[in-house]
């Protein structure tokens, strides 16, 4: 008893008691745009981007959707323009909101949906598939619960079955084998049921864009009301994310 004592004392205060506040360290987040001139037909950072999420060179436009956060753009521009910081609150509810530039250097503030509110304010259930992923968005998906986030607390939980489920949170970039699987999971939701796209690979494509094994329509078919950009998004963008939304207030 004692020695179990000593190592909880040891852990310290596991849990973050504001999420709203909370700044996550070492963690590579939004890019940053300086407001400095690019040089003349230098294209440096978008030849070094894996995914073109440089949507435009003069000025500066990056497409959040598209970015994987790797940082090759910072390094490769001769002006020093890119960095990158720990901001994580990049969650957005429509697709152009997810452009950001100089003189928007983040994604608009969510406003809360009245009607989302008054449905799921206070009980949400959400079913995660996994639709190609590389296991790293999922892995995020799973720390929500965990004691440091403990998004339960405010009455939103991940579920097993989807005929309990609310909302479906859609990983990964869709894969042609799990367009069935995907489309029978959302059928199996109750209605009102909601989608959320988790990750650059869910609302982009992100690294598999333009492979040949990827099937997207369903996305085209069910819009997502919540856009968390990323590879893989940081815990607290899903959890800030989802409180604006549905206007949840710390406590």
């Amino acid at each position: 008893m004692l020695r179990s004592l000593r190592v909880r004392i040891s852990q310290g205060r596991q849990y973050i008691g504001d999420l709203r506040a909370a700044v996550p360290a070492n963690f590579r987040g939004v890019p940053v745009i300086g407001a400095g001139a690019c040089a003349t037909g230098c294209r440096a950072c978008a030849d070094a981007c894996p995914t073109e999420a440089f949507r435009a060179l003069d000025p500066l436009e990056i497409d959040l959707g598209r970015c994987i956060q790797c940082g090759d753009c910072a390094p490769v521009c001769p002006e020093k323009k890119l960095t990158f910081s720990s901001n994580c609150h990049t969650a957005a509810i429509r697709r152009e909101d997810l452009l950001i530039s100089a003189a928007r250097p983040m994604p608009p503030p969510i406003a809360v949906s009245e009607a989302l509110r008054k449905q799921f304010g206070r009980s949400l259930r959400l079913r995660s598939v996994s639709a190609g992923g590389c296991n790293g968005c999922e892995s995020e998906l799973n720390a929500v619960g965990n004691v440091n986030f403990d998004l339960g607390r405010y009455g939103i939980e991940f579920i097993a079955s989807p005929r309990h489920a609310d909302g479906l949170v859609i990983s990964g970039p869709i894969t042609r084998n799990m367009v069935e699987p995907l489309q029978l999971c959302f059928d199996a939701m109750p209605r009102p049921r909601v989608v959320l796209a988790y990750g650059a690979c869910a609302i982009s494509g992100g690294l598999f864009a333009q492979a040949p094994q990827i099937e997207r329509q369903f996305l085209d078919a069910n819009v997502a009301i919540l856009l968390l950009p990323g590879c893989p998004p940081h815990p607290l963008t899903l959890v800030n994310g989802l409180m604006d939304l549905l206007g949840i207030a710390v406590r």
